[in-house]
């Protein structure tokens, strides 16, 4: 009899120690919650377009937080370059997307903005992009849309994604992002992206200073305001930052500013990889590069041309492998192109175009940051995009992969 009440005292007092240690309901709910961060990017939005255009929703969230006078792009200035940069930290010399087309001699394929089935191959993605740094370090992420964001990276994907899709329109965008992030707690992604192309299309389809741009540019600021109305329904403004970013701005072009570089030699000899600004030139069998760069150089006094062991070091591309072996770059608001290009055409150019050296000011774009974690009012002076990933992985705390930025930059914008 002593055992057996000795027995259940024994197992009474190890059931009231089991639930003494389990946390009370209030304990649960006291846990902190992760903060949460909406990377935001408008495809060409130039630096000046705030006060230019004067859009609403994007004008509060510029004066309730941080905004820079410029952010300043990796050359080339284009866009899967910059997009990849913005959330690698990486020069595009290390995350191996030095332009928006490009051929690797040791892949198949040509990489172009198009060619989805090249873009696939893990091979051209050289770094490790935010959301793969989030999960690994067990956050949810969720992209809705951005270069690499529907590729295997490292063997890894965000836990929410979409393929690209140009024609989804900026309401849907939104609301399947909000929809993400209505998930409950234990599943809710923390890091998020977003990506609208409209402004960099009207750019360059009418220019930058044209009223189609403007008119885009306020299309954008309304789905900006659908997104902050969302994450408030949704109860999560007060652990949201929201930053803003583009990928480059925009040049005004002119058909009086179009260098036709096939006057200065047989174009039938080399292969074009790009023409616009920028101008990629291999040669074919039998040709040297250096007799093409030979017949370029100083032949037209807006557009530089160099070997790709020549470039300057200052755009930190020198001797890539991915890169043309002639290679011309046009002074800002220049067109190269070849007489048959534009016939293609029918004799007309862009009205606008990016792509320039970064130290052109109209290549400048947008930085707003916004939210518990970012000071309120704060203008701050044009700072090189690279260094936008380690900002994210200290708003996010998380520790970042290797990369080219310098937190110090950024410091300062946080309270």
């Amino acid at each position: 009899m002593v055992r057996t009440l000795r027995a259940i005292f024994c197992t009474l007092t190890l059931i009231v120690a089991t639930f003494a240690s389990l946390p009370t309901a209030g304990a649960r709910q006291s846990a902190p919650l992760l903060p949460i961060t909406i990377l935001v990017s408008i495809d060409g939005w130039r630096w000046d377009y705030i006060d230019r255009f004067a859009p609403d929703a994007i004008g509060r969230l510029a004066r309730a937080g941080v905004r820079a006078e410029g952010l300043i792009p990796i050359f080339p200035s284009k866009t899967f370059p910059n997009h990849y940069t913005i959330v690698t930290g990486q020069h595009a010399a290390r995350h191996g997307i030095v332009s928006n087309s490009m051929v690797d001699p040791a892949l198949p394929g040509r990489f172009t903005l198009s060619n989805r089935d090249v873009q696939q191959d893990t091979r051209w993605w050289g770094a490790e992009p935010l959301w793969i740094t989030a999960e690994r370090q067990g956050r949810r992420a969720a992209t809705m849309f951005w270069p690499g964001s529907d590729v295997e990276i490292t063997g890894r994907r965000p836990t929410y994604w979409r393929p690209y899709e140009h024609e989804l329109p900026n309401s849907e965008r939104v609301d399947v992002l909000l929809s993400w992030l209505g998930q409950p707690e234990p599943v809710r992604p923390t890091f998020l992206t977003l990506y609208f192309s409209d402004v960099d299309t009207a750019g360059h389809d009418a220019g930058p200073d044209a009223p189609e741009t403007r008119q885009a540019a306020l299309a954008i600021d309304t789905a900006v305001d659908r997104l902050v109305s969302g994450v408030e329904r949704l109860g999560l403004t007060s652990r949201t930052n929201f930053v803003l970013v583009s990928d480059h701005g925009m040049a005004t072009l002119s058909p009086d500013r179009v260098i036709f570089f096939d006057d200065y030699f047989d174009v039938s000899t080399v292969d074009v990889i790009e023409s616009a600004p920028l101008v990629g030139l291999t040669p074919r069998a039998g040709v040297s590069a250096d007799a093409v760069y030979a017949a370029l150089r100083d032949k037209h006094p807006a557009l530089k041309v160099y070997t790709r062991g020549t470039l300057p070091e200052a755009l930190r591309l020198r001797d890539h492998p991915r890169l043309p072996e002639v290679i011309g770059i046009a002074d800002d608001g220049w067109h190269p192109t070849t007489r048959a290009m534009l016939a293609r055409n029918n004799g007309a150019i862009p009205a606008g175009n990016h792509g320039y050296e970064p130290k052109n000011r109209s290549m400048h774009g947008l930085f707003v940051a916004t939210g518990p974690q970012f000071k309120s009012g704060v203008v701050v002076p044009a700072f090189d995009n690279i260094h936008i990933y380690e900002l994210l992985c200290r708003v996010l705390g998380l520790i970042p992969a290797s990369n080219d930025g310098d937190g110090a930059v950024t410091r300062a914008f946080l309270r």
